[in-house]
């Protein structure tokens, strides 16, 4: 390789981009006690769901128009408009007037999540030399992760009981990894699948030759020219819907109806506000419990990359979901046994939430974005993964929307048992529509749904 800290370099500033998608994501979840604080804006569930719920709004339109202008302003400058929407979106969020300013300032923040979730790894994977792609895409997946996970060390390390506004500098602290971005992205250069896709080859030979080991060069011009053949054959939507990639499809949305239905962003947006319910007086302390999960968390997840092409797609996604749905129980059978738990109920709810979030990063967190990239044949993978976002997003906004009218209608033990219920059923649709992908090539999967053969079968 003739750059190899260049070519990492590039990776580090770019995947700041999925740092940031996990950072505001995962920062309402300290600010919510303290929006509600009656010594502050003290705002009712109904206006904190709106709060909660309206970046995934933005990041559904966000997802939903990035793809296009990526393919028609470039990769770089998409991911500059982004760093720009998530500096502007910090500082507007935490100067916020009044809920309805925070609530329009989150959904601009949304836009920017939703922009870095489709062009981030998009970037990557085309600039990416062959022999680090796997490993330097993966690194955006991983660096969503590490955002969530310090955004609930900042709130805790921010918050401050007896400062019921301390949650604007919570989101203002976003500013500065966007600023990074920013200004690092300016110095990097535009993908060379991009260049060459608009005429302009010797541009992206020059960069090829700074990222990609010399003897590869000419064969990835060669690959890059018959993938773009290929997909200009035909990749709209509409072949999505055809009898043949009718499995596929389901595939795709099923598997993001279940990664989000059973709850766990529940976890991310109201984690401090949970153990509160559960006994935790505490505005500040509320958040700490978040911080002991992100530890666990992150190590399942380590685990799933590593056994998951080993044990194979089917048995992480059941052992990961059996998981799930016994700590979900046993979440709502500590909720209703709260008043003979006493004091308990707090330690007990920390243990059986830290299996469900630890079960759903060895399983659904990480299988669904594996296998909708790999259920789609190439002409159509772009709208595939692209359907399959919008319904993370969309999914994601509903159960965001719906988790404080669930707790107000059916109490705390009701919301976790309805998600342990959707848990049963995606064991019994999984049991049909999961696929076996271990040891496939994606060409043989498509070969697969071409003879009209069913998941279970693969």
């Amino acid at each position: 390789m003739e750059n190899k800290k260049y070519i990492i370099l590039i990776a580090a500033i770019a995947a700041i981009g999925g740092f940031l998608f996990g950072f505001d994501a995962g920062v309402i979840s300290g600010a919510v006690n303290f929006l509600q604080d009656p010594k502050g804006w003290g705002i009712s569930d109904s206006q904190l769901e709106w709060v909660t719920t309206s970046v995934l709004i933005g990041a559904i339109l966000g997802a939903g128009f990035s793809g296009r202008i990526a393919d028609i302003l470039g990769r770089k400058k998409v991911i500059l408009a982004a760093a720009v929407i998530f500096a502007t979106g910090a500082l507007y969020t935490g100067m916020a007037p009044n809920v309805i300013s925070l609530i329009a300032g989150r959904i601009f923040l949304g836009v920017a999540v939703g922009i870095a979730s489709f062009t981030v790894p998009l970037y990557l994977s085309e600039i990416s030399p062959t022999k680090m792609r796997g490993a330097l895409v993966s690194l955006n997946q991983l660096m969503i992760a590490v955002g969530g996970k310090v955004s609930y060390l900042s709130d805790f390390l921010i918050a401050d009981d007896a400062d019921p506004y301390c949650w604007r500098w919570m989101f203002l602290v976003g500013f500065f990894p966007a600023a990074i971005m920013l200004i690092g992205m300016f110095f990097l250069p535009e993908t060379p699948r991009w260049l060459i896709a608009k005429g302009h080859e010797e541009k992206g030979r020059a960069i090829l030759k700074k990222v990609e080991a010399l003897d590869l060069v000419e064969e990835s011009i060669r690959k890059i020219k018959a993938d773009l053949a290929i997909k200009n054959e035909s990749a709209s939507y509409r072949e999505l819907f055809k009898p043949w990639l009718r499995n596929a499809l389901i595939i795709a949305v099923g598997i993001m109806f279940f990664q989000q239905a059973t709850g766990i962003n529940t976890i991310l947006y109201y984690s401090p506000k949970i153990f509160k319910m559960a006994g935790v007086q505490s505005n500040t302390l509320s958040i700490l419990p978040s911080l002991i999960i992100a530890v666990f968390v992150l190590a399942a997840t380590v685990l799933s990359i590593t056994l998951i092409d080993k044990v194979g797609r089917r048995r992480i996604y059941f052992i990961g979901l059996s998981g799930m749905i016994l700590s979900l129980i046993g979440t709502g059978l500590a909720f209703y046994m709260g008043s003979n738990l006493g004091a308990n109920l707090k330690y007990i709810a920390l243990v059986t939430i830290l299996l469900y979030n630890s079960s759903f990063a060895f399983s659904l967190g990480p299988l669904g974005w594996l296998i909708i990239s790999e259920v789609f044949p190439l002409k159509v993978r772009g709208a595939g993964m692209s359907l399959g976002a919008l319904s993370n997003w969309f999914f994601n906004a509903v159960v965001a929307f719906t988790f404080l009218k669930l707790v107000n209608i059916f109490s705390p033990a009701g919301a976790f048992w309805i998600y342990a219920a959707v848990g049963i059923a995606a064991i019994i649709w999984g049991y049909h529509y999961i696929p076996e992908t271990k040891g496939k090539s994606l060409e043989q999967i498509e070969d697969h749904w071409r003879k009209g053969k069913s998941p279970r079968e693969l």
